[in-house]
């Protein structure tokens, strides 16, 4: 067996994206975290360090190559239903240039996220415990990772989406039925196939922004 951030590392890279040694040890204990306090926070269903690595870090870290395609600049970034960070807290340990918000209606899962901030010295990382509905703001990328179906996420959170920004909706199968049934206004510019190393699941990226007036 390779150790974790061996196979950590082998897996980024088949996904085009280098880990710094800080990342890779950042990531890692981000997972340690996640599992320690599972127990309190109602986190995740997995149980073990292995499928925490392939569902949850390697699953959002799948997503980091596209978004410096779709967005390399600075900016702002609302993961809505982040439940414990996911894909939020891995953008973050990526992405330093971005401010991360980690959005949960639930006000445990916010209060870890902000915890990970603080043990992970992240400061650009935050926990925000509301309704997507009830935030104001403006973000430049706002993302989802099986957060809810395609028409509820955008319609949910359009009023947050900064002019020019973009949404990032982590999916598994490609949602044909719920494409059929966008919201008007919002246009979907690219349905993206992800393959994550060492899990056998179908897994997209619905990319879209609002339509020009």
């Amino acid at each position: 067996m390779s150790a974790p951030i061996d196979t950590l590392r082998q897996g980024a890279a088949a996904l085009g994206t280098a880990l710094s040694d800080q990342q890779a040890e950042q990531l890692l204990a981000y997972g340690t975290l996640m599992l320690k306090w599972n127990k309190v926070y109602n986190l995740t269903a997995l149980r073990d360090p292995a499928s925490v690595l392939t569902h949850h870090l390697l699953d959002s870290l799948a997503a980091v190559a596209p978004l410096q395609r779709e967005w390399a600049g600075k900016g702002k970034l609302l993961d809505v239903g982040s439940g414990g960070g996911l894909p939020g807290v891995v953008i973050a340990i990526m992405r330093p240039d971005l401010e991360v918000s980690c959005l949960d209606a639930v006000a445990k899962k916010a209060a870890f996220v902000q915890q990970v901030a603080a043990e992970l010295e992240l400061p650009k990382l935050r926990g925000l415990h509301a309704r997507v509905e009830s935030l104001t703001g403006s973000y430049e990328v706002i993302s989802s990772r099986a957060f809810a179906s395609l028409p509820d996420f955008f319609n949910g959170s359009k009023h947050l989406l900064a002019p020019g920004g973009v949404w990032l909706a982590m999916k598994g199968r490609v949602p044909t039925d719920e494409l059929a049934a966008l919201p008007r206004g919002i246009a979907v510019f690219h349905v993206e196939q992800l393959t994550v190393p060492g899990l056998d699941a179908e897994r997209c990226i619905v990319w879209a922004r609002k339509e020009a007036a």
